[in-house]
């Protein structure tokens, strides 16, 4: 059975609130409580009807969805799990499942190319390991990246949703650099995560600016339903980034070409793992490598540069070896050793 996301929303929401113990759940309250999360999610005012309640909470029992969601009624009234250990996101997708969808995405992949579900193997692996380790009681076999206190990432639905739509947004927003947050009304144009942190990119109302927000920084936002669209036809969004490492760039940004030499040590890792799709190998020798990448100069490129330490030089174009070197010598200083006082 197909599951649309206005109805797992409202599975989610019922789920949520019969995790709750410490409160009883009448069917009106349950009501409330989804039509709460449809209007924050989705933007939805029309509520939500008594008779979809009581179809989500039979579909939720029966073996429909594969939930079997223990859930019982007290006093002829109250909503509850049975099982109050149970919830809804600790279902397992059962084996047959699995394979089926791991034969489809193998088909996909194969179609022209397809190389967009590439991404959706890491996505199996976790549905994997988390098969196993539910229905197996297994340790777990692999680690993922992730960063649990990062915030913003409850963002990520309706700003995509606003990308998607061109829905203007008033965003309360507060940089580094900001001692209070400041409202401004933004056009959004892309998503784009980097080194596990979300950024939005978007130009502002009265400026012909791009911009990149990071979703952490953002304190809230709101959907402006009367503001009209301003879109930028001219700029290829889905590579606008091509020619940067990171999210930082501006219009009129052109990338130049980077050479540096690394040392015999580092040689197979930079092969192995590109800095940039550009990246090429100009010269080998038996002690160092000559590489070159054509990108942006900016911040982003210099901390992965920097980041290799000793193995890597810069040596062109000239202003970011300067600025390289003179980043490296104030580091340096740092950890200089300072000499005893001593006593005259």
């Amino acid at each position: 059975m197909a599951t649309n996301k206005i109805a797992l929303l409202r599975y989610q929401t019922i789920d949520k609130c019969l995790q709750n113990h410490y409160r009883k759940w009448a069917l009106d309250d349950l009501m409330e409580a989804v039509s709460e999360a449809l209007y924050d999610y989705e933007g939805i005012t029309s509520g939500i009807s008594k008779r979809t309640i009581q179809g989500d909470i039979q579909l939720m029992r029966s073996d429909k969805l594969g939930y079997h969601a223990p859930i019982i009624v007290t006093d002829r009234k109250y909503y509850s799990y049975a099982d109050k250990n149970y919830s809804i996101q600790n279902s397992p997708v059962s084996s047959a499942d699995m394979e089926k969808m791991k034969e489809v995405i193998g088909f996909l992949k194969q179609v022209n190319g397809f190389q967009y579900f590439d991404e959706l193997n890491g996505v199996i692996t976790r549905l994997e390991n988390n098969l196993a380790k539910t229905k197996e009681k297994t340790r777990n076999y692999i680690q993922f990246e992730e960063n649990p206190l990062l915030k913003g990432l409850a963002h990520l639905n309706r700003l995509y949703t606003a990308v998607a739509n061109k829905q203007p947004l008033l965003i309360n927003y507060q940089s580094f650099r900001q001692n209070e947050p400041r409202q401004t009304i933004y056009y959004p144009y892309l998503l784009k995560e980097y080194r596990n942190r979300w950024f939005l990119l978007v130009k502002p109302q009265k400026s012909k600016t791009l911009y990149t927000l990071a979703l952490d920084r953002m304190v809230d936002f709101y959907e402006l339903a009367n503001e009209d669209f301003v879109d930028m036809p001219a700029i290829d969004f889905e590579h606008y980034f091509d020619n940067a490492i990171g999210v930082t760039k501006s219009l009129t940004e052109r990338e130049q070409k980077v050479v540096f030499k690394v040392t015999k040590k580092l040689t197979p890792y930079i092969v192995t793992k590109p800095l940039h799709a550009t990246q090429k190998l100009i010269e080998e020798t038996e002690l160092s490598a000559l590489f070159s990448i054509d990108v942006i100069l900016n911040f982003e490129l210099e901390r992965e540069l920097i980041g290799f330490g000793e193995e890597l030089e810069v040596l062109a174009p000239r202003p970011l070896r300067k600025r390289i070197q003179k980043r490296l010598s104030a580091a340096a200083d740092q950890y200089m050793i300072q000499p005893k006082k001593t006593d005259m």
